[in-house]
């Protein structure tokens, strides 16, 4: 920059500042973070929010502060200085300030300063920023003072371009500063959340080790007298009465089952005495039969349930075929007049799973009745197929209102009527799949018929469905 102090002030070429792209729309994404993340980058931007907040008010303070003294200051001179003009105008007066320049421009010279500083030539009365580079490239800025009056006009230049130096450094320094701080702001989230995060870790880790145990033992021992030690006794209390809670289904569910067995002992061995009698005639014997299928299948149900309530998996091995062909005997006497055809396709012996023909007949028998019950003629198919059993029938669909709420407990679908039952049929379906590792699924027929094809697949996650040599 040219010396203020020189006769000629430096050429003004002012420059505007380049117009601010306006930042691209984003789109809002939402983030599932842990409890930890959160605690740390609550830390850092509350940091290097406050600290980005103090640099502005500090930089914003400075300005103004020393806007207004030199303003200030420059208000006093040029008065001053019009002062001195006019106590002898035949000489410029001298300034006592080194980074000051002062001009008097008289009447006849406002045409000349019009051609020389046209940017000068139409300020107004004031106090302006002058920004520009010079001839060599160099940013330069002053203020410049304007008292025009009708025979001379007064300019006062105050140089900036040390301001300029001094402001580039202190943003440097308030831009290091709100680093450091984002910084130390994260090294105190991520210290406060280990530590505050620790019991609550401390906790998911003993409930996990607990995971299967019968008995869990007390966490609010391992734990002070704070939240999370309000927290463990609390779970400590919900274990407490929901053990008991479990202990007395299971208890519950044993003596049922213990007490219709003993009935039930006591039906089939009257069924099989009558049975044994050579006089009675075909009528008699069908009924006998009838009871018989009847006692087998509520034995078949207590013995699944019961083990459901335990959540084990009986031991045995069931051959498909043979409990397939089981269930429909015992729904062949039981249709009546219905015009309906059940029969079975496959091999008996292919397929054999792991799991007691109670199990199997219970589940299967399920698909089987309900088939049954909704085809009021045509027939229903059981098909072998390899590692899965198929139940095809011809009756009125499946809505998909029925498709979603099927395995639900209680729920009757649309074609349901006035039938008999309660809806809990395929939710024990569904339940005996989860303890076996087996699949179940109920969809329409897409050969474009009517009718629903239900299928018991066999080789989900822990069963073992094997083919028979």
């Amino acid at each position: 920059m040219a010396s203020v102090t020189a006769s000629q002030p430096p050429k003004v070429a002012t420059e505007q500042a380049p117009a601010e792209r306006p930042p691209g729309r984003r789109r809002p994404r939402r983030f599932r973070r842990r409890l930890r993340t959160r605690i740390i980058l609550s830390f850092l931007l509350l940091g290097t929010g406050l600290t980005a907040l103090f640099a502005f008010l500090t930089d914003y303070a400075r300005q103004r502060v020393e806007n207004q003294l030199v303003e200030d200051v420059m208000n006093r001179n040029i008065n001053e200085y019009a002062r001195r003009f006019y106590i002898d105008p035949t000489r410029n007066p001298d300034l006592p300030v080194q980074q000051m320049y002062g001009r008097v421009v008289r009447r006849p010279d406002f045409e000349q300063l019009r051609r020389d500083e046209p940017d000068w030539y139409e300020l107004p009365d004031g106090i302006h920023n002058i920004v520009g580079r010079d001839e060599d490239g160099e940013p330069f800025a002053y203020k410049l003072a304007v008292r025009k009056t009708p025979d001379e006009w007064f300019f006062l230049a105050y140089d900036m371009t040390q301001a300029l130096r001094g402001e580039a450094q202190l943003k440097r320094a308030l831009f290091a500063s709100l680093v450091l701080f984002s910084a130390l702001s994260w090294l105190i989230g991520w210290w406060s959340a280990s530590r505050g995060m620790r019991p609550g870790t401390e906790l998911a880790a003993r409930l996990r080790a607990y995971r299967g145990s019968s008995q869990p033992k007390k966490l609010a021992p391992h734990f002070p007298e704070d939240e999370v030690g309000q927290l463990a006794e609390a779970l400590d209390d919900y274990a407490i009465r929901l053990t008991e809670v479990v202990q007395r289904d299971r208890e519950f569910n044993a003596d049922v089952s213990h007490e219709l067995r003993t009935p039930l002992a006591v039906i089939k061995g009257a069924v099989e005495l009558l049975l044994s009698r050579p006089d009675l005639d075909e009528r008699t014997r069908a009924r006998l039969l009838r009871i018989q299928r009847a006692e087998q299948q509520c034995s078949d149900l207590i013995g699944s349930l019961l083990l459901l309530s335990r959540n084990e998996r009986g031991q045995g091995r069931s051959d498909v075929a043979v409990v397939a062909e089981q269930l429909l005997e015992s729904h062949r006497a039981q249709l009546g007049g219905k015009s309906l055809e059940l029969r079975l396709e496959g091999r008996e012996g292919e397929l054999v799973v792991e799991a007691p023909e109670a199990a199997l007949s219970v589940a299967l028998g399920n698909l089987i009745g309900n088939a049954v019950k909704y085809t009021p003629s045509g027939e229903v198919r059981v098909r072998l197929l390899p590692g899965a059993v198929q139940v095809v029938d011809t009756g009125p669909g499946l809505s998909s209102e029925d498709a979603a709420g099927l395995f639900r407990r209680g729920y009757r679908g649309t074609h349901a009527g006035h039938s008999q039952g309660a809806g809990i049929g395929l939710s024990i379906v569904s339940r005996l799949c989860e303890l076996y590792g087996w699949e179940v699924s109920v969809r329409p027929r897409e050969d474009g018929q009517h009718g629903v094809v239900a299928t018991l697949a066999f080789g989900g996650r822990g069963a073992a469905a094997v083919r028979a040599g």
